[in-house]
Protein backbone atom coordinates (compact mmCIF):
# COMPACT_ATOMS: atom_id res chain seq x y z
CA UNK A 1 0.00 0.00 0.00
CA UNK A 2 0.83 3.35 -0.82
CA UNK A 3 0.01 6.62 0.91
CA UNK A 4 0.70 10.35 -0.17
CA UNK A 5 0.23 12.81 2.19
CA UNK A 6 -0.42 16.46 0.05
CA UNK A 7 -0.85 19.53 2.43
CA UNK A 8 -3.51 21.62 -0.03
CA UNK A 9 -3.72 25.01 2.85
CA UNK A 10 -2.91 26.33 6.13
CA UNK A 11 -5.48 28.00 7.83
CA UNK A 12 -5.27 30.06 11.08
CA UNK A 13 -7.91 28.12 12.56
CA UNK A 14 -8.91 24.56 12.88
CA UNK A 15 -11.22 22.84 10.17
CA UNK A 16 -13.96 20.50 10.06
CA UNK A 17 -16.57 19.47 7.61
CA UNK A 18 -14.64 18.21 4.78
CA UNK A 19 -17.27 17.43 1.80
CA UNK A 20 -17.14 17.40 -2.29
CA UNK A 21 -19.94 18.71 -4.63
CA UNK A 22 -21.50 16.92 -7.44
CA UNK A 23 -18.75 19.70 -8.88
CA UNK A 24 -16.05 18.08 -7.60
CA UNK A 25 -15.31 21.59 -5.50
CA UNK A 26 -14.22 20.96 -2.20
CA UNK A 27 -15.07 22.15 0.55
CA UNK A 28 -14.24 22.57 4.27
CA UNK A 29 -15.42 24.72 7.78
CA UNK A 30 -13.35 26.50 10.38
CA UNK A 31 -15.32 26.30 13.52
CA UNK A 32 -14.02 29.54 15.36
CA UNK A 33 -13.47 31.52 12.16
CA UNK A 34 -17.01 31.04 11.42
CA UNK A 35 -15.80 30.67 7.41
CA UNK A 36 -17.00 28.12 4.86
CA UNK A 37 -14.18 27.88 1.78
CA UNK A 38 -13.46 26.21 -1.08
CA UNK A 39 -9.48 24.92 -1.48
CA UNK A 40 -8.61 23.77 -5.07
CA UNK A 41 -6.29 21.57 -5.83
CA UNK A 42 -3.02 23.77 -6.67
CA UNK A 43 -4.22 24.54 -3.09
CA UNK A 44 -6.36 28.02 -3.64
CA UNK A 45 -8.78 29.43 -0.85
CA UNK A 46 -11.64 31.10 -1.23
CA UNK A 47 -14.46 32.10 1.28
CA UNK A 48 -17.63 30.98 0.28
CA UNK A 49 -20.22 31.28 3.10
CA UNK A 50 -20.40 32.86 7.05
CA UNK A 51 -22.24 31.43 10.32
CA UNK A 52 -21.19 31.19 13.62
CA UNK A 53 -19.53 28.31 14.40
CA UNK A 54 -19.50 25.98 11.04
CA UNK A 55 -18.76 22.54 11.99
CA UNK A 56 -19.75 19.32 10.32
CA UNK A 57 -21.39 19.59 6.43
CA UNK A 58 -23.01 18.01 4.40
CA UNK A 59 -24.13 18.59 0.44
CA UNK A 60 -27.98 17.74 -0.62
CA UNK A 61 -28.81 16.07 -4.15
CA UNK A 62 -30.27 19.40 -4.84
CA UNK A 63 -26.87 20.96 -4.02
CA UNK A 64 -28.06 22.84 -0.44
CA UNK A 65 -25.39 22.75 1.80
CA UNK A 66 -26.66 21.68 5.60
CA UNK A 67 -24.17 22.64 7.98
CA UNK A 68 -23.95 22.25 11.86
CA UNK A 69 -23.63 25.30 13.97
CA UNK A 70 -22.02 24.11 17.15
CA UNK A 71 -22.40 27.47 18.51
CA UNK A 72 -26.15 28.08 17.19
CA UNK A 73 -27.33 24.78 18.22
CA UNK A 74 -28.75 24.29 14.69
CA UNK A 75 -28.74 22.94 11.43
CA UNK A 76 -27.78 26.10 8.76
CA UNK A 77 -29.20 25.71 5.47
CA UNK A 78 -27.27 27.39 2.49
CA UNK A 79 -28.01 27.92 -1.17
CA UNK A 80 -25.44 26.11 -3.89
CA UNK A 81 -23.75 30.03 -4.30
CA UNK A 82 -23.35 30.06 -0.17
CA UNK A 83 -25.91 31.96 0.97
CA UNK A 84 -27.62 31.48 4.04
CA UNK A 85 -30.87 30.41 3.82
CA UNK A 86 -32.35 29.61 7.08
CA UNK A 87 -32.26 27.22 9.88
CA UNK A 88 -33.42 23.36 9.16
CA UNK A 89 -33.39 22.64 12.99
CA UNK A 90 -32.79 25.02 15.85
CA UNK A 91 -32.34 24.87 20.00
CA UNK A 92 -35.25 21.43 19.69
CA UNK A 93 -36.02 18.53 17.66
CA UNK A 94 -38.55 15.45 18.40
CA UNK A 95 -39.53 17.62 21.65
CA UNK A 96 -35.88 17.20 22.86
CA UNK A 97 -33.42 20.31 23.59
CA UNK A 98 -30.23 20.33 21.02
CA UNK A 99 -26.89 21.60 22.77
CA UNK A 100 -24.15 21.11 19.91
CA UNK A 101 -24.92 19.82 16.56
CA UNK A 102 -21.71 18.52 15.80
CA UNK A 103 -21.62 15.98 12.27
CA UNK A 104 -24.50 14.94 9.93
CA UNK A 105 -24.90 12.85 7.16
CA UNK A 106 -27.73 12.29 4.14
CA UNK A 107 -29.36 8.63 3.65
CA UNK A 108 -29.98 8.51 -0.46
CA UNK A 109 -33.69 9.66 0.12
CA UNK A 110 -31.95 13.06 1.83
CA UNK A 111 -33.42 11.39 5.32
CA UNK A 112 -30.92 13.97 7.51
CA UNK A 113 -29.06 12.35 10.65
CA UNK A 114 -27.12 14.45 13.46
CA UNK A 115 -24.89 14.29 16.35
CA UNK A 116 -25.35 16.45 19.14
CA UNK A 117 -22.08 16.24 21.27
CA UNK A 118 -22.60 15.89 25.28
CA UNK A 119 -20.35 14.61 27.80
CA UNK A 120 -21.87 11.39 29.24
CA UNK A 121 -25.17 12.38 27.28
CA UNK A 122 -24.88 12.67 23.81
CA UNK A 123 -27.81 12.42 21.10
CA UNK A 124 -28.41 11.43 17.58
CA UNK A 125 -31.38 12.71 15.57
CA UNK A 126 -33.36 12.15 12.93
CA UNK A 127 -35.27 14.66 10.89
CA UNK A 128 -37.00 13.05 7.67
CA UNK A 129 -37.34 14.59 4.29
CA UNK A 130 -41.20 14.37 4.93
CA UNK A 131 -40.34 16.47 8.32
CA UNK A 132 -40.65 13.54 11.16
CA UNK A 133 -38.53 14.41 13.55
CA UNK A 134 -36.92 11.45 15.36
CA UNK A 135 -33.87 10.91 18.41
CA UNK A 136 -32.44 7.89 17.01
CA UNK A 137 -30.00 7.03 20.24
CA UNK A 138 -29.49 8.79 23.41
CA UNK A 139 -26.91 8.61 26.19
CA UNK A 140 -23.70 8.80 23.65
CA UNK A 141 -20.40 9.67 25.62
CA UNK A 142 -19.83 12.34 23.19
CA UNK A 143 -21.39 11.28 20.27
CA UNK A 144 -19.32 12.87 17.23
CA UNK A 145 -19.27 11.46 13.34
CA UNK A 146 -21.57 9.51 11.70
CA UNK A 147 -22.01 6.92 9.00
CA UNK A 148 -24.30 4.59 7.14
CA UNK A 149 -23.42 1.29 5.92
CA UNK A 150 -23.60 0.90 2.31
CA UNK A 151 -27.01 -0.84 2.42
CA UNK A 152 -28.39 1.96 4.73
CA UNK A 153 -29.62 -0.84 7.24
CA UNK A 154 -26.40 0.32 10.12
CA UNK A 155 -25.98 3.35 11.35
CA UNK A 156 -22.23 3.78 12.57
CA UNK A 157 -21.36 6.30 15.25
CA UNK A 158 -18.11 7.81 16.74
CA UNK A 159 -18.56 7.84 20.75
CA UNK A 160 -15.51 10.18 21.21
CA UNK A 161 -15.06 9.45 25.18
CA UNK A 162 -15.00 6.01 24.97
CA UNK A 163 -12.91 5.47 21.86
CA UNK A 164 -14.99 3.58 19.46
CA UNK A 165 -17.15 3.52 17.00
CA UNK A 166 -21.01 1.88 17.68
CA UNK A 167 -23.17 0.18 15.36
CA UNK A 168 -27.36 0.47 15.49
CA UNK A 169 -29.07 -1.40 13.06
CA UNK A 170 -31.70 0.27 11.80
CA UNK A 171 -35.19 -1.08 11.12
CA UNK A 172 -36.13 1.81 8.72
CA UNK A 173 -35.00 5.10 8.64
CA UNK A 174 -34.29 6.89 11.66
CA UNK A 175 -35.47 3.77 13.70
CA UNK A 176 -33.43 1.79 15.94
CA UNK A 177 -33.68 -2.17 15.79
CA UNK A 178 -32.36 -2.26 19.18
CA UNK A 179 -29.87 -0.72 21.12
CA UNK A 180 -26.21 0.13 19.82
CA UNK A 181 -23.37 -2.49 19.98
CA UNK A 182 -20.00 -1.55 19.82
CA UNK A 183 -18.33 -1.88 16.52
CA UNK A 184 -14.61 -1.60 17.28
CA UNK A 185 -12.66 -0.60 20.51
CA UNK A 186 -10.06 2.22 18.64
CA UNK A 187 -6.21 1.67 19.18
CA UNK A 188 -4.77 3.33 22.34
CA UNK A 189 -2.50 6.84 21.77
CA UNK A 190 0.46 5.28 23.92
CA UNK A 191 0.34 8.50 26.34
CA UNK A 192 -2.99 6.96 28.01
CA UNK A 193 -4.58 10.36 27.90
CA UNK A 194 -8.26 10.54 26.80
CA UNK A 195 -7.91 13.83 24.44
CA UNK A 196 -5.58 11.86 22.74
CA UNK A 197 -8.13 9.02 21.35
CA UNK A 198 -10.90 11.05 20.24
CA UNK A 199 -13.11 9.41 17.22
CA UNK A 200 -14.09 11.83 15.00
CA UNK A 201 -15.32 11.72 11.69
CA UNK A 202 -16.43 8.56 9.32
CA UNK A 203 -16.79 7.96 5.60
CA UNK A 204 -18.05 4.25 5.19
CA UNK A 205 -16.39 3.31 1.44
CA UNK A 206 -18.88 1.63 -0.76
CA UNK A 207 -17.02 -1.48 0.09
CA UNK A 208 -18.17 -1.55 3.75
CA UNK A 209 -15.47 -0.25 5.12
CA UNK A 210 -15.54 2.40 7.98
CA UNK A 211 -12.62 4.92 7.85
CA UNK A 212 -12.16 6.99 10.98
CA UNK A 213 -10.44 10.01 11.69
CA UNK A 214 -8.88 9.56 15.01
CA UNK A 215 -8.62 13.34 16.64
CA UNK A 216 -5.22 13.19 18.71
CA UNK A 217 -3.67 10.05 17.01
CA UNK A 218 -2.90 12.24 13.76
CA UNK A 219 -4.28 9.17 12.13
CA UNK A 220 -7.23 7.79 10.13
CA UNK A 221 -8.06 3.75 11.09
CA UNK A 222 -9.54 1.94 8.91
CA UNK A 223 -11.45 -1.54 9.60
CA UNK A 224 -13.75 -3.57 7.58
CA UNK A 225 -17.49 -4.39 7.91
CA UNK A 226 -16.58 -7.12 10.42
CA UNK A 227 -14.84 -4.35 12.63
CA UNK A 228 -11.42 -5.55 12.46
CA UNK A 229 -8.69 -2.86 11.95
CA UNK A 230 -7.01 -3.27 8.19
CA UNK A 231 -4.56 -0.30 8.33
CA UNK A 232 -3.96 3.10 9.48
CA UNK A 233 -2.60 6.64 7.79
CA UNK A 234 -0.43 8.87 8.94
CA UNK A 235 -2.43 11.99 8.44
CA UNK A 236 0.16 14.46 9.16
CA UNK A 237 -2.26 16.23 11.20
CA UNK A 238 -1.72 15.70 14.60
CA UNK A 239 -5.73 16.92 15.64
CA UNK A 240 -7.63 14.62 12.50
CA UNK A 241 -11.08 15.86 12.58
CA UNK A 242 -12.44 14.43 9.66
CA UNK A 243 -12.45 13.54 5.89
CA UNK A 244 -14.54 12.50 2.90
CA UNK A 245 -13.50 10.58 -0.22
CA UNK A 246 -12.88 12.82 -3.40
CA UNK A 247 -12.58 9.77 -5.46
CA UNK A 248 -13.04 5.81 -4.88
CA UNK A 249 -12.29 2.97 -6.27
CA UNK A 250 -11.19 -0.43 -5.67
CA UNK A 251 -7.25 0.36 -5.55
CA UNK A 252 -6.61 3.67 -5.31
CA UNK A 253 -8.89 6.37 -3.06
CA UNK A 254 -8.36 10.02 -2.84
CA UNK A 255 -9.54 11.97 0.41
CA UNK A 256 -10.12 15.60 1.99
CA UNK A 257 -8.96 15.86 5.46
CA UNK A 258 -9.23 18.49 8.01
CA UNK A 259 -8.11 19.19 11.47
CA UNK A 260 -5.06 20.65 13.02
CA UNK A 261 -2.08 20.78 15.43
CA UNK A 262 -4.24 23.39 17.84
CA UNK A 263 -7.65 24.37 19.00
CA UNK A 264 -8.64 27.01 17.62
CA UNK A 265 -5.83 27.07 15.39
CA UNK A 266 -4.07 26.50 13.15
CA UNK A 267 -5.59 24.81 11.11
CA UNK A 268 -5.15 22.96 7.68
CA UNK A 269 -6.32 20.92 4.74
CA UNK A 270 -5.02 17.65 2.84
CA UNK A 271 -5.28 15.23 0.31
CA UNK A 272 -3.95 12.34 1.23
CA UNK A 273 -4.12 9.29 -2.18
CA UNK A 274 -3.83 5.50 -1.09
CA UNK A 275 -2.88 3.15 -3.60
CA UNK A 276 -3.63 -0.84 -2.76
CA UNK A 277 -1.99 -3.33 -4.83
CA UNK A 278 -4.27 -5.98 -6.50
CA UNK A 279 -3.74 -9.20 -4.32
Amino acid sequence: MQVTVQKLADLPFYTEGPVVNRDGRCFFTTLSGGMIGTVGENGTVEPWGNTVCPNGQVVSAEGFHLICDSQQAGIARFDPMGNFIDYLVKGQIARTTVHMPNDLILDSQQNLYFTDSIRGDGNVFFRGIDGVERLVVRGVDYANGLGLSPDERVLYIAESYQNRILAVELSEPGVARNTSAVFVQLPQHRSGEVTRNLPDGIAVAPDGRVWVAHYGMQAIQVMDATGRLDFHIDTQLPLTSNLCFIEWSRHKQILLVTGGYDEPGPGAVMRITVTQKEH
